[in-house]
């Protein structure tokens, strides 16, 4: 048994623990364990699981040490949530989930009080009511004690990272979705840049003193605790802070070597975007609400945030409830053979945001807007997949639009990369070149950022060239222009219909 990496990914769905080899130019991956990330609704609100979560994290780390000899531990989950650690280090609260309804209009209450047009110039980031910002304004109106008494905000991962090591930090990638960092120093040498935005949040009521210090990806946090190391028959092994934002992490491990590129981490969640130096903050970018997130070495993630395969996800859980079970690749090949181009939802359109009832949301919002009903399961995964890919399109037209130039190639990785009906409707809505893979991405980004803090790999373009190496790609091609071009003039109605674009 050789050198391993372990990567925990926690993604909104499932939880993936993953180890890697790095022979110095390959990387080897295996998954060992794969478990829900649980979360429960009780009365009206919705929380994270966390300490159920981490003793799934327990069971990584006992199946890893039968795998190999362990040399470094990282963690990524999904942005914006936090955990609340009071005296004696204690957890205050079960961590909110993102799609809590307590943020329900709350980003108006806020703009009456600090204007929407600030708030960005000092983050960069898109306005969405799931943002840590609007998180804590919500919790202090509603759980006033929580922020009171609250001595350590955490993120996701500088939570669990904490619960391994003892240590509290907040690691840059996740600050920086938060919507209370501002990321506008120069990105010279600096990661990570930027500080806190003490003033923004004082002007909110927030206090600012459980703020921690913000830390770069491929910095040593500290070591298993000693505890853990007792209670697991563990020796002590180095838990890093890698790009601790899932998404962060996938963008490492995108495969690029072209100038004029764009990457698409397809899962629960949409991202698409670009990889920049410095933050883009202009009228347009705050019309287009596009964001300007944390990257490795100090790097800009321009990008957009699409609600992504979370409303299939949604229909799924329940078609699984009335015992119409299939699993993701049965709905794909089912969908494949329905009408193309029935109807259109918007995936970002706020009928969508919250958990409950998504098929019958589709069909309402499909009723809404003058379109056809759809009623089977597979005319209604069809309809999801194309509205995904003429999202892209849109998201993309107005990328360009902001940076001035034509994107290339489109790379999708993460779990949604093995969907291979949507990176074809990709292509052809786009009408660029589609490639896809690695799957693992977040899991592979985080591996070979903890190499990199080990100087197993020097840098950027190292890491990628060790992807490339190591992992298959699948290339798509437009196809159907015409009629994708047609129809795109369908959607682009929709949304003006619907929101008056």
């Amino acid at each position: 048994m050789g050198k391993i990496y372990i990567a925990i990914d926690l993604g909104a769905e499932t939880g993936r623990g993953i180890i890697g080899e790095f022979d110095g130019e390959k990387l080897k991956i295996k998954e060992i364990y794969r478990f829900p990330t649980h979360h429960s609704k009780i009365l009206n609100h919705r929380f994270w699981d966390v300490l159920s979560i981490f003793e799934e994290i327990k069971k990584i780390l006992i199946i890893a040490k039968n795998e190999g000899e362990i040399t470094g531990i990282g963690i990524t989950t999904w942005g914006v949530d936090c955990g609340f650690i009071g005296e004696n280090d204690i957890l205050l609260s079960n961590p909110f989930h993102y799609r809590d309804e307590r943020t329900n209009n709350i980003m108006e209450e806020v703009f009456n009080i600090v204007p929407k047009e600030r708030i960005f110039r000092e983050t960069g980031i898109q306005f969405m009511p799931i943002n840590t910002l609007f998180q804590l304004y919500a919790t202090k109106k509603e759980f006033p004690f929580l922020i009171e008494n609250c001595k350590y905000l955490l993120f996701m991962p500088d939570l669990f990272n904490f619960f391994l090591t003892g240590e509290k930090f907040c690691e840059y990638t996740i600050t920086s979705t938060s919507q209370m960092y501002n990321s506008l120093v120069s990105g010279q040498n600096k990661a990570p840049r930027g500080n806190w935005c003490y003033g923004l949040l004082e002007e909110l009521g927030i206090k600012t003193d459980f703020l921690q210090m913000v830390i770069s990806p491929g910095t040593q946090i500290g070591y298993l605790a000693k505890t853990l190391q007792e209670e697991l028959s563990l020796p002590s092994i180095p838990v890093f802070a890698v790009c601790c934002h899932d998404t962060a992490s996938a963008v490492v491990a995108t495969p690029a070597k072209e100038e004029k590129w764009a990457y698409l981490s397809s899962g629960t969640w949409s991202l698409l975007g670009i990889e920049i130096e410095d933050p883009i903050i202009n009228e347009k970018v705050l019309e287009y609400n596009f964001t300007n997130e944390g990257g490795f070495g100090g790097s800009i993630r321009f990008l957009k945030n699409i609600m992504g395969l979370w409303i299939l996800q949604e229909c799924k859980r329940e078609w699984d409830k009335n015992g119409k079970k299939y699993t993701y690749e049965e709905l794909v090949e089912m969908a494949k053979n329905s009408i193309p181009f029935y109807s259109f939802i918007d995936v970002n359109s706020s009928d969508f945001i919250y958990p409950g009832n998504m098929v019958e949301k589709i069909k309402n919002y499909c009723k809404k807007t003058g379109q056809k009903v759809p009623e089977d399961i597979p005319q209604i995964t069809r309809i999801i997949l194309e509205s995904l890919a003429m999202e892209y399109r849109y998201v993309i037209e107005r990328l360009e639009e902001i940076v001035g130039y034509d994107i290339e190639t489109i790379y999708i990785v993460g779990g949604g990369s093995k969907n291979y009906l949507l990176s074809q409707f990709t292509a052809s809505s786009t009408k660029k070149l589609v490639i896809t893979g690695p799957t693992e991405a977040t899991s592979i980004g985080n591996i070979l950022v903890q190499a990199f803090a080990k100087r197993e790999v020097r840098d950027i373009k190292n890491i990628r060239e060790v992807i490339r190496n190591s992992f298959p790609l699948i290339i798509y091609r437009p196809d159907e222009i015409t009629r994708w071009d047609e129809n795109y003039d369908r959607y682009l109605k929709l949304k003006e219909f619907h929101y008056g674009l």
